[in-house]
């Protein structure tokens, strides 16, 4: 549950499958920045992939749940579930607002690639306001910093804020052609998330 007066990070995404780059980023950002919790939002409905075919957003949930059951700073939440139509942040963030109150600070956290496109984002000016980002950066990606200003303004730098983290290779594409072509998943999702996905039959 979360309650007001705190410091936390979000990780949104579709989340199809999570997997332990996503787990390592969220314990390093944590970590660094002092964070009392990181929540977990798998999209229900993801505007960037309207057009593709993603396992339910239920199985993308529970899948969610057992990565991070064993970390008590972690949570997943239905929060994008339960609303209807296109998963959008602006709102996400608007809803995680109202609830934990102004003295909460809300920290997205993405990578430098996915905020440089930040201008593009479902009402972002709202988005920014509300919440600031965290820019996971790693070797080869660096924030669009005159991009952003222009769009942003003084706001880009007060609420858009940069930490290299870890490189870890992995990418749920992979992991998925990985499991169509029959090879091991192991250590790349954790051991709960891959019994999942062999019991369900996912990927296939």
């Amino acid at each position: 549950m979360v309650l007001a007066g705190q410091s936390i990070g979000i990780m949104g995404g579709t989340f199809d499958p999570i997997h332990n780059g996503h787990l390592l980023t969220a314990e390093y950002v944590r970590d660094a920045c002092g964070l009392e919790k990181i929540m977990f939002i798998p999209a229900a409905n993801s505007p960037f992939k309207l057009d593709q075919k993603v396992v339910p957003a239920e199985k993308r949930l529970a899948m969610t749940r057992l990565a991070v059951e064993d970390n008590p700073y972690f949570e997943a939440s239905d929060i994008e579930l339960r609303r209807a139509g296109v998963s959008y942040t602006s709102d996400t963030i608007h809803e995680l607002r109202r609830r934990c109150g102004k003295d909460t600070v809300l920290y997205f956290i993405t990578g430098a690639d996915a905020i440089n496109e930040l201008p593009a984002w479902h009402e972002p000016k709202r988005l920014l306001e509300e919440c600031h980002f965290i820019a996971a950066t790693r070797q080869g990606t660096a924030l669009a910093l005159p991009h952003l200003r222009d769009f942003f303004g003084s706001l880009c730098d007060e609420h858009i804020h940069q930490l290299t983290t870890p490189e870890l290779e992995i990418s749920s594409t992979v992991i998925r052609q990985r499991i169509r072509e029959g090879r091991s998943i192991r250590y790349m999702v954790p051991s709960s998330v891959e019994e999942y996905i062999r019991k369900e039959g996912l990927y296939r």
